[in-house]
């Protein structure tokens, strides 16, 4: 039974024109970094071109392996908590505002099973895009010939990218709580993004380590080395958020019936 659902949500999101959409969003985050990198080595002729390359040239930033695989990693943690919010507001808000919840709560399934299906989609869909992105970033420095690669710096770069990944993954529970909730897009787009605003902001203090929506951007090095500012319960938290996320989804899927 649980195939079946999984099968039929897969196939939903291949119809979907968001699917692609989502990839288009990510694949230009590497550009991006690649562009910057370009600054950084040509700051002349990027000049030239209205670029500001003197100013690129003051931020401290070399064009390099490690430079780059740090701003990606950085730029993909806080564009793919975004986007990850997106994704879950799709996947679980569309079913009410296309207004076929009600026909969905009506099958003879275990509503669990919908909840389960739908973030495992999540799950690889992101993941896929997280994959893409890191072999589009390989294939963006290769072009642009950047100094300092080797294989392990390359392997290390990506797992860093992979785990911010998931962690910013592990918040989507509460996402997907937010939308059957409110029953549609808007709630846990705004949702994710007060709470990224609040996460900047506690992420500047002694509590950003505690606070789940901190812990994602502290891991990718966006408020110093994670080894300084994370401590060991850190993922505990964001584990105990996820696991509460899931229950919250699927009581409120198994106890609020559609009104539609």
């Amino acid at each position: 039974m649980f195939a079946q659902v999984l099968t039929t949500e897969f196939l939903k999101l291949r119809r979907s024109k968001i699917t692609w959409l989502s990839w288009l969003a990510f694949s230009v985050m590497p550009l991006a970094g690649g562009l910057f990198m370009w600054i950084v080595m040509e700051p002349q002729r990027a000049a030239q071109l209205g670029l500001l390359g003197q100013k690129a040239q003051l931020a401290g930033v070399t064009a390099d392996w490690p430079s780059y695989f740090t701003m990606l990693n950085q730029v993909a943690c806080v564009g793919g908590m975004v986007l990850l919010a997106i994704i879950a507001a799709y996947v679980f808000g569309r079913e009410y505002s296309e207004k076929t919840a009600k026909n969905l709560l009506a099958l003879p399934v275990p509503r669990h099973w919908f909840v389960v299906a739908k973030l495992a989609v999540i799950l690889v869909w992101f993941g896929i895009l997280t994959v893409s992105l890191i072999a589009e970033g390989l294939l963006v420095g290769a072009l642009l010939r950047l100094p300092g690669f080797s294989i392990s710096l390359a392997v290390s770069a990506g797992g860093n990218v992979l785990i911010a990944g998931l962690v910013g993954y592990l918040l989507v529970p509460i996402v997907a709580w937010i939308a059957t909730l409110g029953r549609g897009y808007l709630a846990p787009i705004g949702f994710t993004i007060f709470m990224l605003v609040m996460g900047n902001v506690l992420g500047m203090t002694g509590w950003g380590k505690w606070f789940p929506w901190s812990i994602a951007p502290m891991l990718a090095g966006l408020a110093g080395p994670r080894s300084e500012v994370l401590a060991s319960g850190s993922l505990v938290v964001v584990g105990l958020t996820f696991a509460a996320g899931v229950a919250a989804t699927v009581w409120q899927v198994r106890h609020a019936d559609n009104a539609q």
